[in-house]
């Protein structure tokens, strides 16, 4: 049970997002003596392995301790279940379903839901109540397996951090979508809890032990994306990459110093061309005395297992800017540097954070994100399968620092939202200079607009549709309608209060309906039907990150760049009018 207790309030305390599921000593806590007489269901790979996922059913016996009776107060509870038809002997409860990150998207969750909601069928349920939170959808996952709201019931809890609502479901309606799969489980129930493994149903005995060597395989860390710089000339780096360097940590080290110094030297002084002796010469002078292990950082990427040695902060980004010259000269990369850039949504905005950091526009960045990486966002985000289950925010801060580890970031893995719209924008202290908002969710694409209009923050937008680009230049019309009035007076606030058709309606308004491209617009129709989400590729994603961060570099430069909507669409830009090469094709020939 202290273990159940102790996985169910890491997963809950999610990064410091419900700070009441971690005590003062640093211990996750979440004990409730409603856990006595309940079932607790655990799901794993293996019968040995951890335990990945995690739901709680209790029963009737323990009625008077249900989270939901204390959320409505046991006079609203009782004559709900009297308006339910139903008696404090046929009532059962769900809750506390976790699922560990790594195992989401697996459809892990919904088989433990399943598996609960399945037993208490066979158990004799006639309704069963839960609490849900609403901030990520939990009230709509319970409601595909048939749970209704209770009208009035959904509120603030401080210990969620979230609105929580009453959800009922009553077992002779079935379990909507999912109604196969629990009939399933409820017949299973029997044999899942027997301790006669061998009458288990065979799914449960068909996988093969887990290979010895896999099971004391080193696995890589699963949420590290900040390296650790060392100096080697202060006492107290030196000693911490001694002792890394003894750890047995350390995959593999890489040090290309004098190639470094070399390049260095060469951007300096394009003209002489030095080689041989002379070259060894001006690098001896570059290092002045000291020894070429411990000139610069020594950078270590825990993720990888990586030490790489990189010349001193302003060398090393002078020459990793330098082919950037004759079109960004030094004053403007430096000018490019100080810049701190906002980016929400890490799909499409994926491509944008990474190729401003390739550009050396911006030297400090916010990332923003909730969402982890599936199989299906691989056919537009650049990564790899190994990165399957991580925060989006991880992959791109992972990134970044590999390809600058001078870089500031901050990532936002929640998301965002309301609670922390204000810290991610700065306010008076390190205020974001601009946003690249590439976000799904309706809310967030007007609130983050109507913060950056209140601080006089640009907002650069790709939408990955036809070369579409979207600027709107609050710095200068601090006054400018939100994407260009095409939302009219909608605020975000009023977002909670519309319907699914509503909101349909107004993301096809945001984008400009009558402007989409020809596949993008017979799509909408398939959503949910036989296609699982709207199309995207990779080649217009990419061509959104050059967009925008051209947008952003002209932005940031003083360059003109007004508000407004513009397309790069290569359909119509590569079509045979534009052909510029035709004349000499027709000489050719």
């Amino acid at each position: 049970m202290e273990r159940l207790r102790e996985l169910r309030a890491r997963i809950l305390y999610d990064n410091g997002r419900r700070p009441e599921f971690r005590d003062a000593a640093g211990a996750h806590v979440d004990d409730q003596e409603l856990d006595y007489g309940a079932w607790h269901f655990v799901a794993r790979r293996h019968p040995d392995g951890p335990v990945l996922g995690y739901i709680r059913l209790s029963t009737p016996d323990t009625g008077a301790l249900f989270q939901s009776r204390t959320h409505l107060g046991a006079a609203r509870y009782e004559q709900l279940l009297t308006a339910e038809g139903a008696a404090v002997g046929d009532t059962y409860e769900h809750s506390r379903l976790v699922v560990e990150q790594r195992a989401r998207k697996l459809g892990l969750g919904a088989y433990l839901n399943a598996v609960a909601i399945g037993a208490a069928h066979h158990l004799g349920a006639r309704l069963m109540i839960g609490t849900s939170g609403t901030r990520d959808g939990q009230d709509r996952f319970h409601g595909r397996f048939g749970f209704a709201p209770v009208a009035g019931t959904r509120c603030y809890v401080e210990r969620y951090t979230e609105e929580v609502v009453i959800l009922v479901h009553r077992t002779a309606a079935g379990a909507g979508e999912y109604t196969g799969l629990v009939a399933r489980m409820r017949d299973e129930f029997p044999l899942l809890v027997t301790d006669d493994l061998d009458a288990a149903p065979a799914a449960r005995r068909e996988s093969p032990d887990v290979p010895a060597a896999l099971a004391t395989a080193r696995h890589g860390e699963t949420d590290a994306w900040r390296p650790v710089l060392f100096e080697p000339h202060r006492a107290d780096d030196y000693a911490a990459m001694t002792d890394l360097l003894e750890s047995g940590r350390v995959n593999a080290v890489h040090d290309t110093i004098t190639a470094q110094l070399a390049e260095l030297i060469g951007c300096r002084e394009p003209q002489q061309r030095y080689a041989g002796a002379e070259l060894e010469r001006r690098i001896e002078e570059q290092l002045a005395g000291v020894e070429p292990w411990a000139y610069g950082s020594w950078v270590w990427y825990p993720w990888s297992g990586r030490l790489v040695h990189v010349l001193p902060r302003e060398e090393f980004r002078l020459v990793r800017t330098d082919r950037n010259r004759g079109k960004i000269q030094r004053p403007q990369q430096r000018r490019l540097l100080g810049a701190r850039i906002g980016v929400v949504g890490l799909s499409v905005g994926n491509s944008a954070a990474v190729t401003l950091a390739l550009e050396g526009v911006g030297g400090a960045f916010r990332l923003a994100d909730f969402d982890e990486l599936s199989l299906s966002n691989m056919n537009r985000l650049r990564a790899g399968v190994q990165h399957l289950g991580l925060a989006k925010t991880v992959i791109c801060a992972r990134q970044m620092f590999e390809i600058d580890p001078y870089l500031d970031i901050e990532i936002y893995s929640g998301g965002l939202h309301a609670d922390n719209m204000a810290e991610f924008f700065g306010g008076e202290h390190e205020r974001i200079d601009l946003l690249v908002e590439e976000c799904d969710t309706p809310y967030v694409k007007i609130a983050a607009r109507e913060c950056a209009r209140a601080l006089g923050i640009p907002v650069v937008m790709d939408c990955n549709d036809r070369g579409m680009l979207d600027i709107e230049r609050f710095d200068l019309e601090p006054d400018r309608p939100l994407l260009h009035g095409r939302i009219g007076d909608l605020r975000a606030a009023d977002l909670p209060e519309l319907t699914a058709q509503a909101t349909s309606d107004l993301i096809l308004a945001m984008v400009d309906a009558e402007r989409i491209s020809p596949e993008l617009a017979d799509s909408f129709g398939q959503i949910g039907r036989t296609l699982s989400s709207w199309p995207q590729l990779a080649s217009d994603v990419a061509l959104g990150g050059a967009l925008v961060t051209s947008a952003a570099r002209r932005i940031l430069l003083g360059a003109p760049c007004a508000s407004g909507r513009f397309y790069v669409d290569l359909d119509v830009l590569i079509a045979p009018e534009h052909n510029t090469a035709r004349e000499l094709d027709g000489a050719l020939t």
